[in-house]
């Protein structure tokens, strides 16, 4: 299985990391007051940009379970964000993956 690119990412990952796009929450509370940069919580919902070919398990390779555009959930402190033509992406293992939305 090759790795797959978003056109976006010049980046490809290894084995069973993902690239994902943090996607920001709401700077705005249901009553109307706005949230500050600095009182924000790091997003923990993202989409997929590009999946490493999958992890080696007894000389096997295990394909991923995600692809590239799932929605998904991960652990707020998951992954190393890195930037990459000038936009900040987030390198995890697909095990930090905790759901896909659908």
């Amino acid at each position: 299985m090759a790795t797959k690119h978003a056109v976006s990412v010049n980046v490809g990952p290894l084995a069973d990391r993902v690239v994902v796009r943090s996607l920001e929450g709401a700077a705005q509370t249901s009553g109307g007051l706005f949230i500050p940069d600095t009182a924000k919580e790091k997003p923990q919902e993202g989409e997929i940009l590009a999946v490493g070919p999958g992890r080696f398990d007894d000389g096997k390779r295990v394909p991923m379970e995600v692809k590239v555009g799932d929605r998904v959930l991960f652990g707020k402190y998951s992954g190393t964000e890195v930037t990459v033509d000038g936009e900040q992406v987030l390198i995890l293992r697909e095990s930090d993956v905790l759901a896909v939305l659908s």
